[in-house]
């Protein structure tokens, strides 16, 4: 191999490392698109067969996929984990408490890691969530509150600066998403339900801006404690109503008396 050979190897290395360091820590997302071509290869200042050569090896590695538009950082297989965890969740009731109490025990380490570890920039971005889901409670928007509600929860994730929680988190962003919307659809039902949820992702927040990271933990758990008391309380109301409706009709296999 020559010298220009090992130089051109070492720079496509060099580009792979340097990409996959942003994937790995959470700059660049799953399913993010990368610069165009020319345009990648001037701002890491190589040539375009060495940017091409970098990308190779990440493609092999399989952090990126390319296609007709370009290079993006791939989902990690997010789909395969999400998408049947979500059906699973929407018809069993026990996975769903499952799958909060997952929620309660990783959340409450990360939102007292993001306490003591979010950056000023981080801070500012938390803050803005907070005011976005303020604006939306005011407004008596569940779709948008729903919204920063699984911004601020995956915000939380970034700001602990653990990449493994956070790789845990962006690869099941899709269930928190679900999760969110449709834990708003129901407790909205519920009288000053609204009103909780939002005064309690408040005190997430604000512990974490203030620093105090017994403060956010505590305040994480008592989060997702409440969110499966409710939803065990919802489940129990359903199962009431459908037995209520099966002794009406004899669970629709009983046959009409006719006279």
């Amino acid at each position: 191999m020559t010298q220009s050979a090992v130089k051109s190897e070492r720079a496509a290395e060099a580009v792979a490392q340097h990409i996959e360091a942003l994937i790995l820590e959470g700059a660049l997302k799953p399913d993010a698109r990368l610069l165009p071509e020319r345009e990648l290869a001037e701002r890491l200042e190589v040539s375009r067969s060495t940017l091409r050569d970098g990308l190779k090896i990440l493609e092999a590695r399989g952090l990126l996929v390319s296609g007709g538009r370009g290079a993006q950082v791939a989902a990690l297989g997010a789909e395969a984990i999400t998408d049947p965890l979500i059906a699973l969740l929407a018809r069993h009731s026990e996975g769903a408490d499952d799958y909060l109490e997952f929620r309660g025990i990783i959340e409450g380490a990360a939102a007292g890691l993001a306490a003591e570890r979010a950056t000023p920039v981080e801070r500012e971005r938390l803050r803005d969530l907070m005011e976005r889901m303020a604006r939306a409670h005011e407004a008596e928007d569940p779709t948008a509150e729903g919204e920063a509600d699984a911004e601020l929860h995956l915000m939380i994730y970034e700001a602990s600066h653990n990449l493994t929680l956070l790789q845990i988190m962006q690869a099941l962003a899709g269930v928190v998403r679900a999760d969110v919307l449709q834990n708003r659809q129901r407790l909205f039902a519920i009288p000053a339900m609204r009103d909780v949820l939002y005064a309690q992702h408040c005190k997430i927040g604000d512990a974490v801006l203030a620093g105090d990271a017994a403060a956010a933990s505590a305040a994480a758990l008592e989060h997702l404690d409440y969110l499966r008391a409710a939803r065990q309380e919802l489940s129990a109301a359903d199962a009431r109503l459908d037995l209520s409706m099966r002794r009406l009709n004899g669970g629709g296999l009983q046959a009409t008396n006719k006279r």
